[in-house]
């Protein structure tokens, strides 16, 4: 599959997934957000930021926001949805073969990790380790049916993830999988001195 010529066919229509009208999508973004073990992240990217709902609502929590996408349509809708978040930074990149020099301590993969070959897959998740910030928190979601332009399962992609780093959470239901790491343990209760 041709991963840009998809996603540039895709991105010739208007919210093509529907971010902005989908209940699911909504819910999916709210989970996220609630997700969060902190109220705010230093530095964040969000890879395959597609219009940039998402982007817009987790900018709310960055100090500052990298969000990345293969297509330059979907960024242009991304710029219109952050233009008043002077946090937001948007770049073009295809990943894993264009990375960022920074560390994060948030990163966000959401509904990307499929569309990649299970050998890029696993190079993904060791250059997403090597990008996490010592106090960072890497967290994904996919949709856990099969469809034609999935080349990996979420299942694959989050056991990729999560290799070598401690499960700060998940949350799955009948659709989708959302899952977190870090390299140190999470407890909110413990950093608020509740326990």
């Amino acid at each position: 599959m041709n991963t840009r010529a998809y996603f540039d066919q895709i991105y010739q229509q208007p919210d093509p997934f529907q971010y902005r009208s989908r209940w699911y999508e909504a819910r999916k973004r709210a989970l996220t957000l609630a997700c969060l073990p902190r109220p705010r992240y230093r530095s964040a990217w969000e890879l395959g930021c597609s219009n940039g709902v998402l982007s817009a609502e987790l900018a709310t929590r960055c100090d500052a926001l990298l969000a990345t996408d293969l297509s330059e349509a979907a960024l242009q809708d991304a710029a219109a949805s952050t233009r008043h978040l002077s946090n937001v930074r948007l770049e073009q990149a295809r990943h894993p073969e264009q990375w960022p020099d920074e560390r994060f301590d948030l990163i966000v993969v959401s509904e990307v990790g499929y569309y990649l070959a299970p050998q890029d897959v696993v190079a993904m998740a060791a250059k997403l380790r090597g990008s996490l910030a010592d106090d960072g928190l890497l967290l994904a979601c996919h949709w856990v049916h099969p469809f034609d332009e999935a080349l990996s399962s979420a299942q694959q992609v989050h056991r990729a993830f999560g290799r070598g780093l401690d499960e700060a959470f998940c949350y799955q239901d009948a659709d989708l999988l959302m899952q977190a790491w870090s390299r140190e343990p999470t407890s909110v209760a413990r950093w608020e001195g509740l326990r």
